[in-house]
């Protein structure tokens, strides 16, 4: 199964949420899916056999507990791919931030407390010339 198809369910988007809190069991990771989603532990069970088989999450046995925790390596190549769209992104933000920048400074300076201080410089009068 390809990355994004992984990805593009949001089940298993917060599963992957989940475990990037740290490790955690079968058990706890299906009760949090239940009460977020509604769905069954065998569903939350299907979604981390997804996960598991993609290469997105792994698992230990510790007794008769079954611990799950993510494995980074297909995230990093997802990141890989984006970071081709991430200089668009990151060109508009600038952009954006110029900009919010700018209307800052120009409302700081219409109600008189800009960069002079809020003092707006003496004018001559015609009696000063």
């Amino acid at each position: 199964m390809h990355a994004f198809d992984v990805l593009g369910d949001p089940v298993r988007r917060r599963i992957l949420e989940l475990l990037a809190e740290g490790e955690q069991t079968a058990g706890a990771v299906s009760g949090r899916i239940r009460e977020e989603f509604g769905i069954s532990q065998p569903a939350t069970s299907q979604h981390l056999r997804v996960l598991r088989e993609s290469g997105f999450a792994a698992v230990r046995a510790e007794g008769t507990r079954r611990l799950y925790a993510v494995d980074a390596q297909p995230l990093q190549e997802v990141d890989v791919w984006l970071e081709h769209f991430r200089r668009c992104w990151n060109q508009r933000l600038d952009a954006l931030s110029t900009e919010l920048a700018r209307g800052r400074r120009g409302r700081s300076e219409r109600r008189g407390d800009g960069p002079s201080g809020g003092s707006k410089p003496p004018t001559k009068s015609k009696e000063d010339t």
